[in-house]
């Protein structure tokens, strides 16, 4: 079960997200979407997308610094486990809370203005389950790692999770270190593998859209047939041509 856990699972996930991603681009090409609901409602989703794009990019970051970032590396630049556990409480559960408002605005919205929840397919609502999960696991553990700032000797996961992390994309994991681990912070990882691996088939995608092409293509120009345009004189730079 340790084995299934924390090396099988984790690597079906990733294979699931992978090849999941390559089998929605070549057949679902016109789904690969946000589904925008803008036209729909527009003062809720431009409070609450702020707060969750730019708090969960922050929880990136976050995760980026913890699990790839031993801590050999930030005590030989002067940072003391003290100082890195205060950085990642305070900066961290200000984060979270960030995405977590910004989530249950949108997930408000999206329940209470009918042609947006009308929109909402079941994978997408599957997938706030598992988004909230991973968010609310997130922010216990980063809670209960103050233990450290206060010389209490609660998990320290940069000795434990972190180096499994690490080790999980060198391809041979020690389950042993996940093991060890509280019950809090292996859920987190179960829950945002499973989160993973549903990622290809919801809304999710267009995390990897990027609007590349508006770079190089040309002007679009509008034209009109009608000689008289309005009852204002066009602006300078915008008379009719011809």
């Amino acid at each position: 079960m340790s084995v299934f856990l924390w090396v099988i699972f984790p690597y079906l996930c990733l294979a699931t997200f992978v090849v999941g991603h390559y089998w929605r681009y070549l057949y679902d090409k016109f789904g690969w979407t946000t589904r925008s609901s803008q036209l729909y409602e527009n003062r809720l989703l431009r409070l609450g997308s702020p707060l969750f794009h730019f708090g969960l990019l922050f929880v990136v970051l976050g995760h980026i610094a913890g699990l790839l970032v031993p801590e050999s590396l930030t005590s030989g630049v002067g940072v003391t486990n003290r100082a890195y556990h205060w950085g990642a409480l305070v900066g961290g559960t200000a984060a979270a809370l960030a995405t977590l408002i910004g989530l249950a605005i949108l997930v408000y919205r999206r329940r209470t203005v009918g042609p947006v929840f009308s929109a909402t397919t079941k994978m997408d609502k599957l997938m706030y389950v598992f988004l909230a999960g991973v968010i609310l696991l997130g922010v216990w553990n980063t809670v209960s790692g103050a233990a450290f700032i206060f010389g209490g000797h609660e998990y320290d996961y940069r000795e434990g999770v972190s180096i499994w992390f690490r080790q999980f994309w060198s391809f041979h994991p020690d389950p042993a270190l996940m093991d060890a681990a509280p019950l809090s912070f292996q859920l987190h990882a179960l829950v945002a593998s499973a989160l993973f691996a549903l990622w290809p088939f919801t809304r999710l995608v267009h995390v990897f859209s990027a609007p590349v092409g508006y770079l190089t293509r040309p002007y679009i120009v509008y034209r009109s047939r009608d000689p008289q345009l309005g009852a204002r004189r066009p602006g300078r730079g915008w008379e009719q041509a011809g």
